[in-house]
């Protein structure tokens, strides 16, 4: 027996439908499509069709920023060292990637962190505190993970290692005792978006301290790539905010990708792995789903998480090719 399909057309407001038909002057289905998803007015309609680095939101507005950069700034001040910590999925380690090779760009004294999946689990690990600790690393920012951490972060402030998190999952009850909790679906955090992805939360801590260290645009712009990685495969929402790191992130991608991420889809496209002068096919969202994504989350189950950072960071085009190849196997 054939399987039947039933569709279930949202019903919309046809007054805002034909008001919206008349200023854009397309078809009032289409309009009802865009209704449907929320798009009510002609500016909306702007910004969902041609998103622009204007409407990403102020870092700042972000509860605990403020906080954050300025313990960095201390650390940086004081030549501490300071761990970047995440978890061994794709949302972690592009994160970790990102963050990390911003600091890199600014301060030598610097690290990272990727725990074991068998032998640490999902998350801070004790382990990973007693790593810091061992290395004299006085400052650990985690990235998508700690907002529940309760427990390893008062583990840490016995050490006198101080954390920054940032983190996009829900909080529990009570907030970890960190330096700063950046986390846009806190209960008092006003940050207008609440759909960014770890790697996301990592992109407007960067964005923030790009101001304080005169960073120019478009150099932080550059990480994208690994934004859009970690949107696309943590499959948050691709709306607001998140449409627009998307969108740019795949023309960096699609343009000029950091060695590592370009390795990958050598590996995946061409199936004698050589690396590719010029590329014909474009990549669109649901490549990084499943082309990208996969390559980078098999290092944390097959190997190890750090491997997929290793490749993420390097900027070496030949280097990167010959570790995507042992990534990806």
């Amino acid at each position: 027996m054939a399987l039947e399909k039933r569709w279930l057309i949202e019903e919309t407001d046809s007054e805002i439908v034909n008001q919206l038909s008349q200023s854009l002057k397309i078809n009032k289905k289409l309009c009802h499509l865009l209704v449907a998803r929320g798009i009510k007015s002609f500016e909306e309609a702007r910004d969902f069709f041609r998103p622009n680095y204007s409407l990403l939101h102020d870092p700042y507005l972000m509860k605990d920023m403020d906080k954050a950069i300025q313990r960095i700034e201390k650390a940086i001040s004081k030549n501490e060292k300071i761990l970047v910590f995440g978890d061994y999925d794709v949302d972690g380690t592009t994160a970790v990637s990102l963050v990390f090779s911003f600091l890199q760009s600014i301060y030598s004294n610097i690290g990272y962190y990727i725990p074991d999946r068998y032998k640490e689990g999902y998350g801070i690990s004790f382990a990973g505190i007693d790593y810091a600790e061992e290395n004299n690393f006085g400052l650990i920012i985690a990235l998508d993970c700690g907002i529940k951490s309760n427990d390893k972060i008062d583990y840490a402030n016995n050490k006198n290692i101080d954390f920054i998190i940032c983190d996009h999952h829900l909080p529990g009850d009570e907030l970890p005792n960190a330096v700063a909790v950046l986390d846009q679906k806190r209960a008092d955090c006003n940050y207008p978006y609440k759909e960014l992805s770890g790697c996301g939360i990592g992109f407007k801590l960067i964005q923030a301290l790009a101001k304080v260290y005169n960073v120019a645009d478009e150099k932080v712009y550059a990480y994208l790539d690994l934004v859009a990685i970690s949107i696309a495969s943590d499959i948050v929402p691709i709306t607001g905010e998140n449409r627009v790191l998307t969108f740019f992130g795949l023309q960096y991608i699609n343009e000029k990708p950091r060695p590592g991420i370009e390795a990958l889809i050598n590996i995946a496209l061409n199936k004698d792995g050589e690396i590719q002068t010029s590329r014909k096919r474009i990549l669109e969202t649901m490549d990084l789903v499943f082309i990208i994504g996969p390559r980078i989350n098999a290092a944390g189950r097959i190997g190890h998480g750090s491997q997929a950072v290793e490749l993420l960071v390097e900027s070496d085009p030949t280097k990167a090719q010959e570790m995507a190849k042992h990534t990806s196997k």
